[in-house]
């Protein structure tokens, strides 16, 4: 089936996380992500009004990150930090599981973080996207930090922070595709740099994937288009371990 470039575009959570990043940096990474009309901007907590000021009218979503990226923060520092990002324009929030205790066998107080998060965002029209880590979880873990977060109403399981020891693979995402109902949809994060990435992750049934790498993306998407070869199928070659 053939796409668009915007079908592309709404894929992207244009991502501006980076430590060193200044605001000028910020402002640019919204007029990018407004330039194509990505699914949202996802910034630092401290950028959200600056975000949401720039992305004021346009469809461009609000996004930030709570207990990012080591995901240890007490549950009650993670829901002020959502609640003071939402007190400043922020519509989805891409949080980190505690993920010491999910290694650790401790479901219950993964699980009961998840829906405090969730049930703050949600009493605010907001949705939320939980990071799992992969790349410190079993297969297992990820199959039960999955459907932890469906159980108490996440709108999306998310593969990763980009900060970790390695980021997606497109095992991980089948993997997290199969362990949640349609209802709860899934992000790739960590090394998403091309669009036969973006591609191979829409086809497993990713519905976001977390990019910086916006411009190269959408220029590939845009070329393609031109060429009549901007299909559903992903054209690149995956690694057959499931690394990208």
């Amino acid at each position: 089936m053939s796409l668009t470039p915007h079908d592309i575009a709404k894929m992207l959570d244009h991502s501006t996380l980076q430590p060193f990043l200044t605001e000028a940096d910020i402002r640019h990474g919204c007029e990018v992500a407004l330039k194509y009309d990505t699914a949202s901007v996802c910034a630092r907590p401290g950028d959200m009004k600056i975000v949401a000021e720039m992305l004021r009218g346009s469809t461009v979503k609000v996004c930030t990150v709570i207990g990012f990226p080591h995901g240890n923060h007490k549950p009650e520092i993670k829901l002020a930090e959502a609640q003071a990002a939402m007190d400043d324009g922020c519509t989805e929030l891409d949080m980190v599981i505690n993920i010491g205790k999910m290694i650790a066998g401790d479901e219950q107080y993964v699980q009961d973080e998840i829906r405090l998060i969730v049930d703050a965002a949600h009493a605010r029209n907001a949705r939320v996207k939980v990071i799992i880590e992969t790349c410190y979880l079993t297969d297992e873990q990820k199959k039960r930090a999955c459907e932890l977060a469906a159980q108490v109403g996440a709108d999306w399981v998310k593969t990763s922070t980009g900060y970790g020891s390695a980021g997606c693979t497109l095992h991980d995402l089948r993997l997290m595709r199969d362990a949640v109902p349609a209802s709860v949809q899934v992000k790739g994060s960590g090394g998403i740099r091309d669009l036969d990435t973006v591609l191979a992750a829409r086809q497993i049934g990713a519905t976001r994937c977390g990019v910086s790498a916006t411009e190269k993306i959408m220029a590939e998407a845009e070329a393609r288009y031109a060429r009549g070869e901007l299909t559903e199928e992903p054209l690149g070659k995956a690694d057959p371990s499931g690394a990208y």
